[in-house]
């Protein structure tokens, strides 16, 4: 049971979420008419601070802080691929999202599947790609809530049966209420809690850890003996040279498929300029540190003894925090991964509902729809989602969700042809993108599927296992090649492109003022 001094701290902290949403409103207001640029983007008008603590906070999402630690706790080393995958997202989006920022603000496009269908000028690719977005971060919205009820049942602040649901019903119920009224913005000025709550928390929880156990020798000695090593250098808290291929395509694939899904599209679209998401970008590796430190804490929970239950590695810290800190710590721990999971649900709704709304509902359904329409469908959508979330997670096992978001990750990886390959070359048929898609969605889900539902898999020619989404990436985007050079020889035509990019990536020179200068 949790005593009083948590409980207080924590219920203090939600608190103070629950009153920054309804501040919501005076973030960046806007005299504008309702329009879904405005309720799902915060009408572009998020500086450098908040753009990075909002993207910050929508990236880095309460699972990720339960999950790798977990991961980290019953399999050693492979838990600190997220290390380098986050690493691999700062350069990603340094390019990537300033250009995507660019041509989307001079078109008014709202979701990457508008890009694609300006882009190519073909609808069936821009319905691919925003079904593909909502169907993947349907289950990645249920992990924010599983990850708050392992926290929460760590605690001994998630009661057992109907009161414990009750204790989630209440606290999305508010950030759906903050959610429909404000928009982006709600996540936005909760993200400014989210940030000061979880590196001021985590900090004083590693450093009594450290302290505690003797500092990072015995803590990395002890975690090496509880996972069948006799020292550090001979544990699975080092990778072997056979995992290593497996490590660094998951890498890569995960930092590839995290900048095309819809709820970072969209946190970053909400940035006030191309220039302020490459300041973002730069200081985004501050995120990173914070999450080895949360890996770091799985290995801690190993030297420390904890018992995790059976199937729940996730839990570890949570115990390990409530094994070992001060009541109030413990709750400001506990509210800090919470409030870390309200910020990712809320923009995942925010984008979910505004992919569909832009790229189902007005260009199948009520292409006439006024921007007021829009913005009231999105909201409706939006909330739709968090129920759906709700249900999903009451309804299904934990497994379930943890599957689904496997998947997921695989599924968006698809679209990075259409999207980012898109941003630079316009050669690609559509047709072809399709086809590829095709290809990639179905065999990696086969692949995936085929191992028992785990991302990392053998091709069926040597022992080799890579990163079934980059598998599947790599078929799609041969398949697309070729599938252009063929259809290109048939003479078979295209949509028109009304996004103005290049065909090619060109080389900006710097100006010159003579002959002779370089």
């Amino acid at each position: 049971m949790a005593d009083g001094a948590m409980t207080t701290t924590f219920l203090a902290v939600i608190g103070g979420a629950s009153l920054l949403a309804v501040t919501a409103r005076r973030l960046r207001p806007s005299d504008r008419l309702p329009a879904l640029e405005g309720w799902a983007l915060a009408d572009r008008s998020l500086g450098p601070v908040w753009t990075w603590l909002l993207l910050g906070g929508t990236i880095f999402t309460a699972y990720t802080f339960t999950a790798v630690p977990g991961l980290a706790y019953g399999n050693g080393a492979p838990a600190f691929f997220a290390v380098p995958y986050t690493v691999i997202v700062c350069p990603l989006a340094f390019v990537l999202l300033s250009r995507l920022w660019e041509v989307a603000r001079r078109h008014g496009y709202v979701t990457a599947a508008d890009f694609v269908r300006g882009r190519y000028g073909s609808p069936p690719l821009a319905l691919v790609v925003a079904l593909t977005g909502i169907l993947a971060t349907m289950p990645y919205l249920a992990l924010q809530l599983l990850g708050i009820r392992a926290v929460l049942t760590a605690g001994g602040v998630y009661p057992r049966g109907a009161a414990g649901d009750l204790v989630m019903v209440a606290l999305f119920a508010g950030l759906a209420v903050a959610t429909y009224r404000h928009g982006l913005r709600a996540p936005a000025v909760i993200s400014a809690l989210k940030a000061v709550a979880v590196f001021v928390s985590l900090t004083a929880v590693c450093w009594l850890v450290l302290r505690q156990l003797g500092g990072p020798g015995p803590v990395f000695d002890g975690a090496a003996r509880r996972l069948g090593g006799t020292d550090v250098a001979h544990s699975p808290l080092v990778l072997t040279p056979a995992q290593q291929p497996a490590y660094a395509t998951l890498a890569l694939g995960s930092a590839l498929a995290l900048l095309m899904y819809p709820h970072v599209l969209t946190a970053g679209f909400a940035a006030d300029g191309a220039r302020t998401l490459r300041k973002v970008s730069v200081a985004l590796p501050a995120w990173t540190g914070l999450l080895a430190l949360f890996g770091f804490l799985g290995v801690a929970a190993l030297a420390a003894g904890v018992r995790a239950p059976a199937g729940g590695a996730e839990a570890a810290v949570p115990m390990l925090v409530d094994r070992l800190m001060p009541g109030p710590l413990a709750g400001l721990v506990f509210a800090a991964i919470t409030v870390g999971a309200l910020v990712p649900a809320a923009v995942m709704s925010i984008a979910a509902a505004t992919s569909f709304v832009r790229n189902v509902y007005v260009e199948y359904v009520q292409p006439t729809a006024t921007p007021k329409r829009q913005v009231r469908i999105a909201k409706a959508v939006s909330l739709t989602a968090k129920v759906g979330a709700v249900a999903f997670v009451f309804g299904l096992r934990d497994q379930d969700a943890v599957n689904l978001q496997l998947l997921g990750g695989v599924w968006i990886l698809q679209i990075f042809p259409a999207v980012a390959v898109g941003l630079f070359t316009g050669r690609l048929h559509p047709r072809a993108l399709l086809a590829g898609w095709a290809a990639g969605m179905t065999a990696g889900t086969v692949l995936v599927v085929r191992e028992g539902f785990s991302s990392i898999v053998t091709l069926g020619f040597g022992p080799l296992e890579i990163y079934a989404g980059l598998a599947a990436l790599l078929l799609n985007l041969t398949v697309a090649v070729t599938g252009t050079a063929v259809l290109e020889r048939l003479g078979v035509a295209r949509g028109a492109d009304t996004t103005d990019l290049p065909s090619r990536l060109t080389v900006r020179r710097p100006r010159t003022t003579g002959a002779n200068h370089p």
